[in-house]
């Protein structure tokens, strides 16, 4: 077989394949018309070369001729696909002129089968052979036929058409599809033109292969074609991918996806639906079934709106019960869209459905907690609360009435927490308060001082913690004030009690040391007699001498001065008023206790040893109180080493850090010690050892101590005598 049988069968071949290719495409989707328009390209240049076939082996002008005019079949069917293919696969080129290159190519068809031998020619003369592609193929000579001119302006129009489209294209901003599709077809059809005319005119002796010319045509549109086939593909993974993603989020989200297709009255439902519903997976579901699903009290509702919206064409919601197979019942809430066909009429509605029933059931448990949460809010005493970040009250129960004299309603929305607080301590409570918020601390029993409606003052124990957003900013504070004005008023009462129980231990604790205080104060009044007196008798002599004379009024003064200390001493401990807790000096205070005891010591052959540490830290106390305590055990300790023997009378009163920063004072003697009982009861109230104590001293002690945030103790020491051990924090300044 000759390689021109074996090219030109191969392009027949190739062609009705690609043809059948995309008409079976076009018969799947009948609206996918640029795949007929190129079934019918493809077929029109397989038939093309077919027929060209038949002219370069015609052996005598009468076949030749006949070849030749067979051959405007072909060229017409290629025409009328190439004008179809570009204005519906492009989408341009104008319609006038698609329809003159069609019509003016029909009338140059059938000049062609009225005139003989064809159209191309008024006679052919004669037949010869010509080398080509190692072969010998056939060519005519004889006289063209002026009519030839119509199929070529049919040509010439075709070009116009396709260069008109590509410019629209081009514009459009498609310049590929422009210069691929319009350019390839412009130039195959130019170039075969050309091609063929030039062999008619024997300009140069070749055969006519306008087919070859066509053939890249239709690969240009194949590959076009192909390429759209591609993208096709590749968007099909993409949706593929994107409804397996989409699967994924609506799973994830429990929805639950359903069509209803409106002309078949079928209902498609996704897994997650048909199980919302109750339906089976294989179940064929119309819309009737599934009104039947729906609660008797919602199924009117749910009807109408359905056909609202098929009757506007467009969306649907409701909100219902559904009472499934097994007679459970389910809240569902739908939402659907109404798409229509190319008619305009609703086809078919897309939508989804999700299962409310366990939100319905927390949103019952959250209404049926907030009313308990009221009951119980109005049942209790407490004022509860609730403030927004800024102190805005934005809650408050009825109980706010009867403990500030406000209604709920004066509270809420139009005051601040703080405007309630007494003047006196407003500002400084404010700005602790708004510390809290800062901190979204979670606080207990802050006590602070309120004015009620009537202007009272109400003392409120307050507590409360933080209301936190989901993204955890502060939105409030919410709590509980207790009113504690009566304890705080009896708090006071025993304060002052202790006072004056205090007042009068130390009135007694004075009275037993009455004889060493009246020594005490009688050393300095006897030296200023003595001293008065030798004044008087210089001052008889006219020779007196006034140095010694200034030296006795020195004396005089400086006794004076003793004396008033030690009177000073007692007022401040016989004095009765109000605590005062100031930054102390333990050692200083200590000192003032010595010298108090120092004759009562001296009378009793009492040996004193005092180390009092340096660089104590400061501790906050009443100095008074601290006196009393210091004096008391010192007393406490001279009346234990009554019976001592004279090595044995010795008394150690030491100061010293504690282990927790503060100030330790202890008061050691060498006395009798302390017997288990005593131990036991060493601060019960009206215990004592004394034939004619009262037993408050030590209790009254401990008591003042607890008061300053320190501790009491007692003990016995490891070799003779008692103990004690008075233990006060450090003052909070000087804390680090």
């Amino acid at each position: 077989m000759s390689w021109v049988t074996i090219v030109w069968s191969m392009i027949a071949s190739a062609c009705l394949t690609l043809a059948a290719i995309h008409l079976l495409v076009w018969f799947r989707k009948r609206t996918a018309w640029p795949n007929l328009f190129f079934s019918l390209t493809a077929i029109a240049t397989a038939a093309f070369a077919l027929v060209e076939l038949l002219m370069m082996r015609a052996q005598t002008p009468g076949e030749f001729g006949a070849a030749l005019r067979w051959v405007h079949v072909p060229v017409f069917a290629l025409i009328v696909g190439l004008v179809g293919f570009v204005q519906t696969y492009l989408g341009a080129g104008r319609r006038w002129l698609a329809w003159t290159t069609c019509a003016v190519r029909a009338f140059s068809l059938l000049l062609n089968f009225l005139m003989e031998p064809n159209v191309n020619y008024r006679e052919i003369t004669h037949v010869w052979q010509i080398p080509f592609l190692g072969d010998s193929v056939s060519v005519c000579e004889g006289i063209p036929s002026p009519w030839n001119l119509v199929g070529h302006l049919s040509l010439l129009l075709l070009v116009f058409f396709v260069a008109d489209a590509g410019i629209t294209v081009w514009r459009r901003g498609d310049r590929r599809q422009a210069v691929l599709v319009s350019g390839s077809i412009a130039f195959f059809v130019l170039t075969a033109t050309v091609q063929t005319m030039l062999a008619r005119w024997e300009v140069f002796h070749w055969p006519e292969t306008a087919c070859l010319f066509f053939l890249g045509i239709v690969v240009a549109m194949g590959y076009e074609m192909s390429r759209d086939v591609y993208l096709a593909a590749q968007l099909a993974d993409d949706l593929r991918e994107s409804e397996q993603r989409m699967t994924l989020a609506v799973e994830a989200a429990e929805f639950g996806v359903w069509m209803w297709r409106i002309p078949q009255n079928q209902v498609w439902g996704s897994e997650k639906w048909l199980r919302i519903f109750g339906f089976a997976p294989d179940a064929a579901v119309t819309l009737e079934e599934v009104i039947r699903r729906i609660h008797p009290d919602d199924r009117e509702m749910v009807e109408r709106e359905v056909r609202r919206a098929v009757e506007t064409r467009g969306e649907y919601s409701g909100e219902y019960r559904v009472i499934l197979p097994d007679g459970t019942e389910h809240w569902i809430v739908a939402r659907g869209r109404m798409h229509q066909d190319a008619n305009g009429k609703s086809a078919r509605m897309l939508g989804a459905a999700i299962d409310l029933t366990n939100r319905k059931q927390a949103e019952e448990a959250i209404r049926e907690g907030a009313e308990r949460f009221r009951q119980v809010a109005e049942s209790v005493g407490d004022f509860l609360w609730e403030v927004d970040a800024n102190g805005l009250y934005t809650y408050a129960n009825q109980h706010v009435e009867q403990i500030l004299g406000y209604t709920p309603e004066e509270l809420v929305g139009k005051k601040h927490f703080y405007d309630l607080f007494a003047p006196a301590v407003r500002d400084e409570l404010k700005a602790a308060a708004f510390r809290v918020f800062a901190d979204r601390e979670t606080f207990r029993g802050l006590s602070n001082p309120n004015v009620s409606k009537q202007g009272k003052i109400v003392h409120l124990e307050t507590s409360g913690c933080p209301v936190l957003d989901r993204a955890g900013n502060l939105v409030g504070y919410r709590g509980a004030d207790l009113d504690v004005t009566g304890r705080k008023q009896a708090e006071l009462e025993v304060a002052q009690q202790r006072n004056e129980l205090a007042h009068f231990s130390r009135v007694t604790m004075l009275g037993e040391l009455a004889g060493s205080l009246a020594h005490e104060l009688n050393q300095p009044l006897t030296a200023i007699l003595s001293n008065a007196q030798a004044g008087q008798r210089f001052l008889a002599d006219d020779n007196a001498d006034l140095n010694e004379l200034r030296d006795i009024l020195k004396d005089i003064a400086t006794d004076d001065e003793r004396a008033g200390e030690i009177i000073r001493r007692l007022r401040m401990l016989l004095k009765k008023g109000e605590v005062q807790h100031l930054p102390l000096n333990l050692n200083e205070v200590v000192q003032d206790v010595l010298k108090l005891v120092r004759n009562d010591l001296l009378n009793h052959n009492i040996m004193l040893h005092a180390e009092l540490a340096t660089e104590l830290p400061v501790v906050d106390g009443d100095r008074v109180q601290l006196q009393q305590v210091l004096l008391n055990l010192i007393v406490n300790a001279i009346d234990a080493m009554a019976q001592s023997s004279p090595g044995d009378k010795q008394l150690l009163v030491r100061t010293q850090r504690s282990q927790d920063g503060g100030v330790r004072a202890t008061v050691a003697d060498r006395g009798t010690g302390l017997s288990p009982e005593v131990l036991e009861r060493l601060f019960a109230p009206y215990f004592t050892t004394k034939p004619a104590g009262m037993g408050l001293g030590l209790k009254v002690c401990r008591t003042i101590i607890t008061a300053h945030g320190g501790q009491l103790d007692g003990e016995n020491n490891p070799g003779k005598g008692a103990a004690f051990h008075c233990t006060l924090p450090a003052a909070k300044k000087e804390q680090p």
